[in-house]
């Protein structure tokens, strides 16, 4: 079975360690998954009032609309999460039915100070669960993005995480097995 997975990350620095959370992820996807990123640096805040869908968006929502599951790169600002990665499902979740996010299996994975996003990953988790969206309770993925764990490039160097992220890949997939049942 081939699972198609959308990785979105919170951070829009190229160097950031949570798009080196979802690099690492990329390259190191079980068999059968292929994980594609989203690139959400020209996606414009959520308006009602456009007339039409920028272009960004419509590649955003295109990429959703061919996910079997999404993967989250949160980083954590004041406590909560990245407002890149909270605009891009608001914009999904204004699709008819919500059809884009209802149902999908998800994974978050995010680094930064201390616990390692773990608020942020909480607040998602509630953002989830009114988007219908089914993260995965275990494995979770929390890395201190401070602790040289990632090199200057913010590529994951760390064994433990690299572990962690591959059980929470090979977690996912089963989930989405499970719901696609």
């Amino acid at each position: 079975m081939s699972i198609n997975v959308l990785a979105i990350c919170g951070s829009l620095r190229a160097k950031s360690t949570n798009r080196g959370l979802l690099r690492y992820a990329q390259a190191h996807a079980p068999d059968g998954m292929k994980i594609h990123q989203a690139d959400l640096l020209e996606v414009p805040f959520y308006n009602a009032d456009l007339a039409e869908k920028p272009a960004a968006v419509k590649q955003l929502l295109k990429q959703m609309a061919e996910a079997d599951a999404l993967i989250f790169g949160c980083p954590e600002y004041n406590y909560s999460l990245a407002p890149a990665l909270k605009n891009a499902l608001d914009w999904a979740s204004r699709e008819p039915d919500n059809h884009l996010l209802t149902g999908k299996p998800v994974a978050i994975m995010g680094a930064g100070g201390g616990m390692g996003t773990s608020r942020a990953q909480y607040h998602l988790r509630q953002v989830c669960v009114f988007l219908n969206l089914h993260p995965l309770n275990q494995p979770e993925v929390f890395a201190n993005a401070f602790t040289g764990s990632f090199d200057t490039d913010g590529n994951l160097i760390d064994e433990k995480i690299q572990g962690m992220v591959r059980k929470q890949l090979d977690a996912l997939a089963k989930w989405q097995q499970q719901l696609s049942r």
